[in-house]
């Protein structure tokens, strides 16, 4: 049987955490920034943390146990 790979795209965008939850940066915060309001822009500044329903999948993808 072949080794499990990385899912590449899902390795650049998500980090797992020390305790396990999965952390993304936002969209939104590249450019076009002149039409954002201060406090968009700044609630984007931020990593989120991925919902508990998707983090199966996110972890399935990077291959984390």
């Amino acid at each position: 049987m072949p080794k499990m790979k990385t899912h590449k795209g899902a390795a650049k965008r998500f980090k797992v955490t020390g305790s396990g939850k999965v952390r993304y940066r936002s969209a939104n915060h590249n450019h076009i920034l002149e039409k954002k309001a201060p406090k968009r822009k700044r609630q984007h500044r931020n990593p989120k943390l991925v919902s508990k329903q998707d983090v199966p999948t996110v972890k399935r993808l990077l291959r984390e146990k």
